[in-house]
């Protein structure tokens, strides 16, 4: 990976998280068209691009990692409670439910950067859309993280604190696994198998953002960004 991918994946966290500290009486019906919209890019870069060039690289057990992945961000989402989509809960102000929720979103963010420092020598294509996958994803979580930390009365301080360890965890991922693989422990062989556990967990949480979101009712704004999402995933496509 270059720096400045590094870099990018640092800073759209702390800008994501920084936007929360000046927008903390956030409108609903604005929150949720932004989430529509990253959901919906979320799951045509799925779609479109990630899956179809893993399975070229990887065979067709890729399938089985990307099941795995779907049930390992179920799993994850009991210590963060679903923050991952940008949805914030508000009935718990306690520091110990802030703290999970940290800790669940650090697991998440580690191993979906895994696979990213390998992923260029598969596809460079595959890698831009996975890099951007985790970057559109992050701004919500990041965002949704500092007003429960805010919530639960921690310091300004220890929020920021917390807000950077989160946007390390993702190029802490791809480093860990640069050096893994420089030092032949983390073969080309698996990395498809991880961009599939990545892909699992891109789809658990694309579609929990359109289908939690979804008020049985035509809203016109949300399509519109739903349709804008899957244009340019559309566009970007070879």
């Amino acid at each position: 990976m270059e720096i400045w991918e590094y870099l990018l994946l640092i800073f759209s966290v702390i800008f994501g998280g920084g936007l929360a500290f000046y927008f903390r009486k956030t409108n609903k019906k604005v929150l949720d068209v932004i989430l529509a919209f990253s959901g919906a890019y979320l799951l045509g870069i799925v779609m479109l691009h990630l899956i179809p060039e893993t399975y070229a690289a990887g065979g067709t057990d890729i399938g089985l990692f990307i099941l795995v992945g779907f049930v390992v961000q179920i799993l994850l989402e009991h210590l963060s409670q679903g923050i991952e989509h940008g949805h914030i809960h508000t009935g718990h102000t306690d520091s110990s439910f802030a703290l999970s929720i940290m800790l669940g979103l650090c697991l998440h963010s580690f191993l979906e950067g895994i696979p990213i420092s390998s992923y260029p020598e598969m596809q460079a294509h595959a890698h831009n859309h996975l890099l951007w996958g985790i970057i559109i994803h992050k701004l919500p979580a990041a965002f949704a993280l500092v007003l429960i930390f805010i919530i639960s009365g921690f310091s300004k301080k220890v929020t920021i604190l917390s807000l950077v360890v989160f946007s390390l965890m993702s190029p802490l991922g791809a480093f860990s696994a640069e050096m893994l693989s420089k030092a032949s422990i983390l073969t080309q062989e698996w990395i498809p198998s991880l961009v599939g556990i990545v892909i699992g967990s891109f789809l658990h949480i694309s579609t929990t953002i359109l289908f939690e979101s979804n008020s049985h009712k035509l809203d016109t704004n949300r399509l519109v960004a739903i349709l804008i999402g899957f244009g340019i995933a559309a566009l970007t496509m070879h």
